[in-house]
């Protein structure tokens, strides 16, 4: 039986007994508060030259703010920082960078209207007397992009105008452009597909083969093992364990992050629509040219449906489509048997339909408001009374919201932009449940969400699926695809090319459809 999370673990082998060279990175002690949160208190890590060191926790176990404190963002309170066996502190980013650590965020921090060579070098652009020598910007950045793999990417076109999984590439491009000794990933595979995360894992092990070493941040344990060197695991602000073996027991690193044991559970289904139930969504031969082509499907009230496929296969696109925010080139968007004007997004809310999309921090939240006020922007008319809204009815409903997703920290007054990625994913789900929504559209639902939180959200969906809304998902993840959708249509290259009830599915047969295999395709309409 494993220590208790609270007690910090330090696993040590026969190998790790003998002599070694200084670690590249220690950290000792390091502690940070803000007003009314410690939030880390003495934690210690190791970092080796040429490992693959794994940072696991909850959401709102500390990883961001260590993550900030290694970039420089923030100065510990307390606390030592050995950088190549020698004590050093960080005055800001660019000293840290300067150092050597370079830093890829999980939200993308590219600018737009720049192109993808401009952004790789953003900061350090080759120069002569105050003049950037363009031409080497392209040649230098077109190198990084090969080193990673994506040599197709042209290094001219604004980022803004590529799509999310490209913008990802470029980001990774430019924290390897600083000719890095420490790199830390903060869920850099969360927008990728399986050829891209293959491509991710090539390149890292090409620059651990150099000496370099990556701190990788993920919630996915099947990646952690097959990265992963060692493993160290905060909760609440501590270490809760130090040199774990990546191959360590799942139920173990689960025990250590969550304090206490849980898997990838998945609430029990309830019973299928009747045959005879109403439709609740159908579209029918819905297409945006160059995105999705042909669409037809439909959700019954009370039933979950998934779209499996790869990033860049138009599920995204569909389901915004299907939302208003989009307008379709053809077919028809029907709602309760009332069809819908195209790219109406006001219409589509009015008609219970709640998206809640992607990218949380662009898409979803404004960021400078309170909890309280991102979880009531559905349901503004039912908390005003004469054009004024009523703050306290919206803070009790609120209020209501984080205690049943377990928000964390329960405090809705608290601006949603201080919160950790996960907490800010319930919020954006919590605010379909005030809004009378009889149609949930969700798209990575759990992406950068942490295995406690996971679970909880599954629950939170099969209960609204439960009181009769409809659910219509997107998830990279096929095992959460099949482990919570009553239905499952896969996806590629802009069409549906099967579904089929979830039981009858397994992962591998999923894969081999999304890969472009026809083991199964066609085999039912």
């Amino acid at each position: 039986m494993p220590p208790t999370c609270s007690q910090e673990l330090h696993v040590s082998t026969s190998a790790d007994a003998e002599p070694r060279p200084a670690p590249l990175l220690r950290l000792s002690g390091i502690t940070k508060s803000f007003p009314g949160v410690r939030a880390l208190d003495g934690v210690e890590l190791t970092v080796r030259a040429g490992e693959v060191h794994c940072l696991l926790g909850q959401n709102g176990a500390g990883k961001s703010t260590l993550i900030k404190v290694l970039s420089g963002i923030h100065r510990p309170d307390a606390g030592s920082i050995h950088w190549q066996g020698q004590p050093t502190h960080f005055a800001g980013p660019q000293d840290a960078m300067n150092t050597g650590i370079a830093t890829m965020y999980q939200e993308l921090d590219l600018v737009p209207d720049m192109s993808v060579a401009e952004n790789i070098f953003l900061g350090h652009e080759p120069s002569t007397a105050g003049l950037v020598h363009r031409r080497t910007v392209r040649a230098e950045a077109a190198k990084v992009l090969a080193r990673l793999g994506h040599g197709e990417i042209p290094v001219d076109r604004a980022v803004g105008r590529l799509p999310a999984a490209t913008q990802q590439i470029v980001s990774m491009a430019r924290a390897l452009s600083r000719q890095a000794k420490l790199l830390i990933m903060d869920e850099p595979s969360a927008v990728l597909s399986h050829e891209e995360v293959a491509n991710l894992f090539r390149t890292v092990r090409d620059l651990t083969a150099q000496g370099v070493a990556v701190i990788y941040i993920s919630h996915r344990l099947d990646e952690i093992r097959e990265i992963c060197d060692r493993v160290t695991v905060l909760k609440d602000g501590h270490t809760a364990a130090a040199g774990l073996p990546a191959n360590a027991p799942t139920a173990e690193l689960v025990s250590r992050m969550t304090g206490r044991s849980i898997e990838y559970v998945f609430p029990a289904r309830g019973p299928a629509p009747a045959p005879d139930t109403k439709v609740l969504l159908q579209v029918e031969r819905l297409t945006r040219h160059r995105e999705f082509q042909d669409i037809s499907l439909t959700v019954k009230p009370g039933e979950i449906v998934g779209i499996a496929g790869l990033v860049g296969s138009g599920r995204s696109e569909l389901l915004e489509t299907i939302a208003g925010a989009r307008r379709p080139d053809s077919g028809r968007i029907t709602v309760e048997g009332r069809t819908l004007p195209a790219g109406d997004v006001p219409t589509a809310v009015r008609a219970g339909i709640g998206l809640a999309p992607e990218e949380r921090k662009s898409q979803a939240l404004l960021l400078g408001e309170s909890v309280q006020s991102n979880i009531g922007l559905a349901s503004l008319a039912r908390h005003a009374r004469g054009g004024f809204l009523r703050r306290t009815a919206e803070h009790t409903a609120a209020a209501s919201v984080a205690d049943k997703l377990e928000l964390r920290p329960r405090n809705v007054s608290r601006k949603v932009g201080t919160l950790s990625g996960g907490n800010q994913q319930k919020a954006v789900v919590g605010r379909w449940l005030l809004g009378g929504t009889r149609l949930l559209l969700l798209d990575e639902p759990t992406r950068g969400v942490d295995i406690g939180a996971r679970a909880e959200l599954y629950q939170v969906i099969r209960d609204l699926a439960d009181s009769g809304v409809g659910v219509l998902m997107v998830s990279s993840e096929v095992p959460e695809v099949l482990g919570l959708a009553d239905r499952v249509l896969v996806m590629r290259e802009g069409r549906i090319v099967h579904q089929a009830d979830s039981l009858s599915l397994d992962e591998h047969a999923v894969l081999d459809l999304v890969m472009a295999g026809p083991l199964l395709e066609g085999t039912t309409p």
